[in-house]
């Protein structure tokens, strides 16, 4: 293995790595966040529950696959990668509207800084 390969395995393995950090948080503040929302609030509430309850089911499952070998490849986990960007992305910004909601927020953007840096490494 050359020393530019070996540079990029790491590379690689430390983003997967992040990513896979970012998704754990991120789902744990959303998980978070979305328990405090009130299930008979107001439309807005109940978005902002739904979306923080399906960005932390997809960080969990974007962080599983990142920490295990399931046998998925480049395509696909890219698809699970971008997903879970596109995610948290969307809850983030649903999220800003929420106030008290800021932490989980910026936990959203953090994951979704993660995914884009890990995708990059997969561009590689």
């Amino acid at each position: 293995m050359t020393s530019a390969s070996q540079d990029e395995l790491y590379r690689f393995l430390e983003d997967r790595f992040a990513c896979a950090q970012a998704c754990t948080e991120c789902a744990r503040a959303c998980a978070l966040r979305a328990g405090f929302m009130d299930p008979d609030g107001t439309e807005a509430q109940d978005r902002a529950r739904r979306k923080g309850i399906m960005c932390a089911e997809v960080c969990d499952a974007t962080c599983r696959v990142l920490s295990e070998q399931t046998g998925l490849d480049e395509a696909g986990l890219r698809m699970q990668v971008e997903w879970c960007r596109t995610v948290c992305l969307e809850c983030a910004e649903v999220f800003d509207a929420c106030p008290g909601a800021e932490e989980a927020a910026t936990s959203c953007r953090r994951c979704a800084e993660a995914c884009t840096e890990f995708l990059a490494t997969l561009a590689a």
